[in-house]
């Protein structure tokens, strides 16, 4: 299914070389290109290979995308914790200096050591089941993750185990499997997909669906994590910020009914462009997810940028936090007004009519579809605001606010015939994305969910307002600890 390399694409000032890496399995096949010009020689620091392995666990882990976010934080900032009491600056986020080496140990090989026991510990922590890989990496560095007999092992750990005791009381219930605690129940019964609209009590109240997955086992997954939005937040703001987001248009106004027209519009003039765009964001199962997805972005920042183990100490912490943020506060406002995803509102607002939908089809707008796959139709959470939209708004926001320039220059091939929704029919031919900007890759990663048919207007450009002002946030309070500023 897959042809193309798992990545970013980075053209800069001349020919591209290509860069390995596993695909995703749940994107659309991509052939993507590495930095050139303005990259530093040499390996990825301790902080990318941490990140990488750590995406490699959430691809074939089941988190969700704000759980996901979660665990990017708390890795990044067992990370900066480990690094920061090697640093005569920076204070740690749990232990302020407390933790801090004396000059003659502040090596690089110290700090090394004491970020990937802190990595190390994080990711056991958050992805059990991957452990193995996780000591693969550590025999690679040269550690032993079950002898950690140096003073940096040991300075490494004190820093994550106290970020841990902090985030195992959190309010995600991570713990607890990430179970609700809200007591959250849908207003509405299952729509099976595959018939035309059933009942509904409330077509403005969001909807549970009822699919084939992908195994071709029937499913019909609950609201993922109702309780997200009592998280607590890396700046201390999140729930503010989305507390502030305006409601979105009510059910049947005329504001709403315009919205739904859009998307019935824009989903039956998709041309290979746009639907390459909605494969290329969606970022689904067995994906990093959109959280993960500028992780990957960073790492080839990293390179295009020349980073040492600082600068990639702090952009990762950053940015990790910058998202983490995200999902709390877009999860926040999804619950706060349980939204009816496009698929119930459209076959609400059309049935019994005739309209048009992708792929040259007119069909009864009770049984329309979203582009998307069939095993995975719409994810399981409320539409108002686009998860997507905030995630990336806050991760462009962290990005340009580090490197200090929205330049960004990346771009991606979409393969020929790499459709997971179309496989073989789309795109007709391979497809370039290019990003000249973070702020053009968020733009386009939120309007992404409105070609395919997951999310209005107003929950792309809200998401989109959302995450940059939770981005601007978490980097603020990244900085201040990094500055010494308590």
């Amino acid at each position: 299914m897959f042809k193309g390399l798992r990545g970013l694409a980075l053209v800069l000032g001349g020919a591209s070389a290509l860069v390995m890496a596993a695909p995703a399995a749940g994107a659309a096949s991509r052939a993507e290109a590495a930095p050139t010009a303005g990259a530093a020689a040499g390996a990825p620091s301790v902080v990318v290979r941490w990140n990488q392995a750590l995406l490699g666990a959430v691809r074939t882990g089941t988190l969700g995308p704000p759980m996901v976010a979660r665990a990017l934080a708390v890795v990044h900032t067992c990370a900066y914790d480990a690094w920061a009491a090697y640093d005569g600056v920076a204070l740690g986020t749990r232990l302020g200096g407390a933790l801090r080496r004396p000059e003659a140990e502040r090596t690089d090989a110290n700090r090394a050591e004491a970020i990937s026991y802190a990595a190390h510990r994080a990711a056991v922590d958050l992805y059990p089941a991957q452990r193995s890989g996780f000591d693969a990496l550590m025999a690679e560095l040269g550690h032993d993750p079950a002898n950690p007999a140096s003073q940096a092992a040991r300075t490494g750990l004190a820093a994550c185990d106290a970020v841990l005791r902090h985030r195992h009381a959190d309010g995600s219930n991570q713990l607890g499997g990430y179970a609700d605690t809200s007591g959250y129940a849908p207003v509405n019964p299952p729509m099976a997909v595959a018939e035309p609209l059933g009942a509904v009590t409330d077509p403005g109240r969001w909807q549970p669906l009822t699919y084939r997955n992908r195994a071709g086992a029937l499913v019909t997954p609950p609201f993922l994590a109702p309780h997200w939005g009592t998280v607590a937040s890396f700046s201390g703001r999140a729930r503010d910020l989305a507390d502030a987001v305006p409601a979105p248009p009510a059910y049947g106004t005329e504001e709403h009914r315009a919205q739904a027209g859009e998307i019935v519009a824009l989903t039956a003039s998709l041309d290979d462009r746009r639907k390459a765009i909605a494969e290329y964001w969606a970022d689904g199962p067995a994906s990093e997810t959109p959280p993960g997805h500028w992780s990957l972005f960073a790492q080839q920042v990293s390179a295009r940028d020349g980073h040492g183990l600082a600068e990639d100490v702090k952009m990762f912490f950053a940015l990790a936090n910058a998202v983490f943020d995200a999902g709390i506060a877009s999860w926040e406002v999804k619950r706060d007004h349980d939204t009816s995803r496009p698929i119930t509102v459209i076959r609400s607002l059309h049935r019994g009519k005739q309209i048009p939908t992708w792929g040259g089809r007119v069909i009864d707008g009770a049984t329309w579809a979203p582009y998307q796959p069939s095993w995975f139709p719409t994810p399981p959470f409320a539409e108002y605001v686009s998860g997507h939209s905030t995630f990336s708004g806050a991760a462009a926001e962290a990005l340009r606010r580090f490197t200090r320039s929205d330049s960004f220059g990346g771009q991606a091939v979409v393969t020929a015939g790499s459709s997971l929704v179309e496989p073989g029919a789309s795109p007709r031919y391979d497809v370039t994305l290019r990003w000249p900007t973070f702020t053009a890759a968020a733009d386009e990663a939120g309007v992404s969910r409105r070609y395919g048919g997951i999310h209005f207007k107003a929950g792309d450009l809200q998401g989109r307002a959302l995450g940059r002002a939770v981005g601007a946030a978490a980097f603020d309070r990244a900085a201040a600890y990094w500055s010494g500023r308590p």
